[in-house]
């Protein structure tokens, strides 16, 4: 089991209980959109936002991101809000008649070995984010961003990373800064180069 001292936000009460399972820490439920017109409950995440850190791990869908975009806007320190994200997973929860609107499975729907791999990913096994040395400048020598098919190039390192196709590149920064090297980036972005090509034979 994971353990933080950051309060990890997450959408809704299945979600929580899922997390549970996986890491020991105080989780905070957003009730979704409620957030949004919710006064005490953004204050609270604002609390601990300021004093202990927070993680937000929401759904890989659009909402999700709405969500957590609006979470990093209301707090008053970014630097201590850390993303963590699960895949892009399609399917149906249990509890539910059918899939969401996206069709993607959201934090209560993906198994605990994924959710552990997301956090520690985030850099969350020991609560120390490794510091990496990728930034802007590499993504667009890579081709990740400013070409016309950059956001095709993306797509591709985000399935083969195992990341939400929806984020956008300096979320991904972050993320990558966590898990690799620019040296490391590369060899991925490399061997996806190599794939393309003997599929284009």
């Amino acid at each position: 089991m994971i353990s933080t001292d950051r309060a990890i936000i997450v959408e809704g009460k299945y979600d929580k209980i899922k997390l549970a399972s996986v890491v020991d820490g105080v989780i905070i439920c957003t009730d979704g959109f409620r957030v949004f017109k919710d006064r005490e409950k953004a204050a609270l995440i604002r609390h601990y936002a300021d004093t202990t850190g927070i993680i937000i791990l929401t759904d890989s869908d659009s909402a999700g991101f709405k969500i957590r975009n609006h979470i990093k806007g209301i707090v008053k320190r970014p630097e201590n809000v850390i993303n963590v994200y699960i895949p892009d997973v399609f399917g149906k929860e249990r509890r539910k008649n059918k899939p969401s609107k996206e069709g993607k499975l959201g934090v209560e729907g993906i198994d605990e070995k994924t959710l552990e791999d997301a956090f520690r990913k985030a850099g969350i096994d020991t609560d120390k984010r490794k510091k990496g040395d990728i930034d802007k400048v590499l993504l667009y020598e890579l081709g990740l961003t400013g070409t016309p098919d950059a956001s095709e190039r993306r797509k591709k390192l985000l399935a083969a990373l195992s990341l939400p196709e929806l984020m956008t590149a300096n979320p991904l920064i972050d993320i990558l800064n966590t898990i690799m090297t620019a040296d490391e980036l590369r060899k991925v972005c490399q061997d996806i180069n190599d794939k393309n090509t003997e599929e284009s034979r």
